[in-house]
């Protein structure tokens, strides 16, 4: 499944999270993608995200979607956030829409 809404990916990276799925939480981002996560670290490219999320799901039990704030978008890009059920500020991505349609994370902001 892909995302054909920016606000997709958010409700996949969880369902695929809860899978224990870190490739295909990888998939969801673009190949040169940034992710500021573990925090106070920046994880550049799909490997490197794989490899961090394979590291996170061992770590993380269970995630839950969270409630969207409202998407900016210009052009093929869009500023997707939530708010955190566990109160840590906020997450926010950068998203772009790939020439078939389907929207990937550019940067990604999971903790603030």
């Amino acid at each position: 499944m892909t995302a054909k809404t920016p606000e997709d990916l958010s409700r996949l990276f969880v369902e695929r999270a809860n899978a224990g799925d870190a490739a295909g939480i990888a998939a969801l981002y673009e190949p040169d993608a940034v992710l500021a996560y573990p925090p106070g670290s920046t994880t550049v490219g799909r490997e490197a995200i794989r490899a961090v999320c394979e590291a996170m799901l061992k770590h993380v039990p269970r995630f839950e979607i969270e409630d969207a704030l409202p998407t900016i978008h210009h052009g093929d890009l869009a500023l997707t956030s939530t708010k955190p059920k566990d109160g840590t500020g906020g997450r926010v991505q950068i998203v772009r829409r790939q020439p078939d349609g389907t929207w990937l994370r550019v940067i990604d902001r999971p903790e603030q």
